[in-house]
């Protein structure tokens, strides 16, 4: 359920919102990366710091989602959207699934300005990607009659242990986590039961 089968000359057509997040994440970790001249003057314009955020530069509170500033992050997130990513892009659209990645994003760094202090300086896709694993869950809720018990022991099994693992590691934004966990569960169930509403 979480992984569909794909060819790489096909997967842009059938997920344009899944692989332009991947585009631009790696476009702009190669910016800030070109051979012996690191550009951190990149990584300081779009990192999410809560100083500037209070004194009015909102885009932080998204552009962070996009930002990486060490591969194996990079590379960590790019595989957890492709696990999770193409399922949700199908079920929902590209549109309601850009609205979900990015509204779930928005509103992890949301809550890392308003509950952490105006020093702390914050980068990457976990709160998005959390959001994501948010709406899983929130599919078990809006498809339960249909859904089979398998796939939504799967489901709650992933979310669990992502949350447990998450919150294990030292040094990571759990406020971002968990809230782009409770934004996902929130905005996917409204965008979910919407499409479940539509006619066919």
């Amino acid at each position: 359920m979480l992984i569909r089968p794909f060819r790489f000359s096909s997967f842009f057509l059938s997920y344009p919102a899944v692989s332009a997040i991947l585009l631009i994440q790696c476009m702009l970790f190669a910016a800030m990366r070109p051979p012996f001249f690191p550009n951190m003057k990149l990584f300081e314009a779009l990192s999410g710091v809560n100083l500037y955020i209070a004194q009015g530069e909102a885009w932080r509170l998204i552009s962070p989602v996009f930002v990486h500033i060490k591969f194996g992050h990079l590379l960590m997130n790019s595989f957890s959207l492709l696990l999770l990513g193409p399922y949700l892009e199908h079920a929902m659209g590209k549109w309601k699934f850009t609205l979900l990645y990015l509204g779930s994003g928005f509103f992890a760094n949301l809550a890392s300005f308003f509950l952490l202090p105006l020093t702390y300086n914050h980068a990457g896709a976990s709160g998005a990607l959390f959001g994501l694993i948010g709406a899983y869950v929130a599919l078990i809720h809006v498809f339960r009659e249909t859904m089979p018990k398998t796939s939504r022991q799967t489901i709650l099994s992933i979310a669990v242990i992502s949350v447990v693992m998450a919150m294990m590691q030292p040094g990571v934004n759990h406020t971002a986590h968990l809230s782009g966990l409770v934004a996902g569960m929130l905005l996917g169930g409204m965008l979910l039961k919407k499409k479940a509403q539509s006619p066919a």
